[in-house]
């Protein structure tokens, strides 16, 4: 027995990190693969049983597993996001909730032919737009600023509060009280105030002990951890699922303090959310009950498609009027909804509980909304891209490159990579540095590209490259190890080191960037070309002019610096010469034809 539950265990973890990894390289929501591998592993194959496995841990294990997802979803908040939709938010997880609970109840009774207990409840569960489902897509879909935040700030906020609501439901059919309306909200409005004070005065208490010293740096992510699965459990024995709510609410206060080691803190939480949600994506679908799926009847699938197709559009339409959100904004916002772990986890809790408690009916719950996440998955994450590009609300599939640091030469790199089609942008501290990229059309950052005014302003998702190629190699190193983490290590360049003997010696290959050209073309190297006339220049490969060609028209001392192939966009060490095809354009930089 425990030899095969170490072997479920292992298989999980290997199918969840493996679908992330394959979706990465197949450019797929990775949700999409999580799913289809747990329905193979599971209900096909028979290869993993969780509920037979795992048996009574099953449901502790996804319990602290999204409180985990929750609280790093917290941490992902940032009030300057709430501030620039503030009005926009309050809608959706108020108004918003509450039309989405009430259609959802009301389509569940009279179409699904649920009694108004399970409709109640299941109306609650599909309040839930996860960030276990809702952050994959944004990364994948490079949406813009305001409604990656919009959908961030809706998911990871009514997640907790629709659990709790599935809970207070619950319990007032269960105890039979009366007054339904008046004791759900009552109740709920206070378990909200009393869980989110306690989750405010957790994470400002984590944060003055981080910022006082009384932690030393190892034991930061651990001790957080311990305290928001400590602050869960004490939470949940105030009211089931409370301490969701109290996670988030601890997550966006700590996140919010400007604390020197946040980004640390984020990464360390980063990682462990993509284990878990592999993880328990994984567990759940390889759970799914296939053979009640099978049963479904029409009335289940016209619900289904009643709230994917119109209560979800409608009750954003509804809650969005009059606030000035973009038609676009809106129209993308109404069609994403997908749910995710919090749902399953909700109905797996209380299916069982309703039909002990005498309602035959909750048998359906389950099916309905396993129906309801694989449907939304799929549906949403093939979607969101190709819609956001269509209203214009994301980057367009091309990479694209942020230079840091304006100079004459970095500006004229700058021109031959518009012509060809590659977005740029140049940031430079100096007003007049910039001056030549702004005669020129090309997008510009006046400012410090390491503040946060820049984090908060700027629209990086269309540039997945980056190259610092300021005189000072230090901040060169230090812009790259900057955004390395958001653009990935082999994404990010810089200039060589200055040939200065006063300089002590190179920076550490882990503080810095990968160099983008040859050892000797340096800052002031590349000044001394640009002013001696050398000249960038975009050749494109034919049948007729193949990469073999190309080098002996440069000569040797030409310098390759970047190749765009399709859509795709190479730099420096990044080059493969030997997979160069025809249709490809070199960028390269190249010395003054003689007389």
């Amino acid at each position: 027995m425990e030899h095969h539950l170490m072997t479920s265990l292992i298989l999980v973890i290997a199918l969840g990190i493996g679908a992330q990894w394959l979706a990465w390289r197949l450019k797929l929501p990775a949700i999409i693969l999580l799913v289809a591998f747990g329905l193979t592993a599971g209900p096909l194959l028979g290869w993993v049983r969780p509920s037979e496995d795992l048996g009574n841990l099953l449901n502790p294990l996804i319990a602290i597993a999204v409180a985990i997802i929750l609280f790093d979803g917290g941490l992902n908040l940032r009030w300057h996001e709430y501030r620039q939709t503030h009005v926009n938010v309050k809608r959706l997880v108020g108004l918003g909730l509450l039309l989405t609970w009430g259609l959802g109840s009301l389509s569940a009774h009279y179409v699904a032919g649920l009694s108004w207990p399970v409709a109640l409840v299941l109306g609650a569960i599909i309040v839930v737009t996860g960030p276990t489902v809702i952050m994959p897509l944004l990364k994948q879909a490079k949406l813009r600023r305001r409604p990656a935040a919009l959908l961030k700030w809706e998911g990871i906020i009514n997640d907790p509060i629709g659990a709790l609501l599935a809970v207070l439901v619950f319990e007032y059919f269960v105890s039979g009280e009366q007054g339904f309306a008046l004791h759900v909200l009552l109740r709920l409005g206070w378990v909200l105030l009393v869980t989110g004070l306690a989750g405010a005065a957790t994470g400002y208490a984590l944060g003055w002990l981080f910022r006082r010293g009384h932690v030393p740096e190892y034991l930061k992510s651990p001790l957080m951890l311990a305290t928001a699965l400590a602050l869960y459990g004490l939470c949940n024995q105030f009211q089931g699922e409370a301490g969701l709510m109290a996670v988030t609410v601890a997550g966006v206060v700590l996140a919010n303090q400007r604390l020197r080691s946040i980004d640390e803190l984020r990464r360390f939480k980063e990682y462990m959310t993509i284990i878990l949600v592999s993880v328990v994506f994984i567990i759940l679908t390889a759970d799914m009950p296939l053979a009640q799926l099978q049963e479904l009847q029409w009335r289940s699938i016209a619900w289904l498609a009643l709230v994917i197709f119109v209560i979800r559009p409608l009750a954003i339409y509804l809650a969005t009027l009059g606030t000035g959100i973009d038609k676009s904004e809106r129209l993308l916002i109404a069609w994403i909804a997908p749910r995710g772990i919090v749902a399953a986890a909700v109905a797996g809790l209380f299916a069982p509980r309703l039909i002990d408690s005498g309602y035959s009916d909750a048998d359906q719950l389950l099916p309905l909304v396993f129906s309801l996440i694989a449907a939304t998955v799929v549906l949403h994450g093939l979607s969101i891209g190709w819609l956001a590009r269509r209203l214009r609300l994301a980057a367009g599939d091309e990479d694209g490159l942020l230079i840091v640091g304006a100079s004459p030469w970095s500006i004229e790199l700058a021109k031959i990579l518009n012509k060809a089609g590659l977005p740029t942008l140049i940031s430079d501290v100096n007003w007049n540095h910039l001056r030549g990229a702004r005669m020129s059309g090309i997008r510009s950052h006046h400012g410090q590209i390491l503040s946060e005014r820049a984090e908060e302003n700027l629209e990086l998702n269309e540039l997945s490259y980056l190259l610092a190629a300021t005189a000072n190699d230090a901040y060169n190193a230090l812009v790259c190890t900057r955004f390395s983490p958001e653009m990935g290590r082999n994404k990010v360049f810089q200039l060589p080191r200055q040939r200065d003997e006063e300089t002590g010696g190179n920076l550490a290959p882990t503080s810095r960037g990968r160099i983008a050209l040859p050892e000797d073309c340096d800052y002031e190297e590349l000044m001394r070309r640009h002013y001696a006339g050398w000249q960038f220049r975009c050749t494109t490969l034919s049948e007729g002019f193949k990469y073999e060609d190309f080098l002996r028209h440069v000569g040797e001392d030409a310098i390759i610096v970047a190749v765009i192939k399709d859509k795709s966009f190479y730099l420096g060490q990044a080059i493969d010469t030997a997979r160069l095809e025809i249709h490809d354009k070199i960028i390269s930089y190249q010395a003054p034809k003689p007389d």
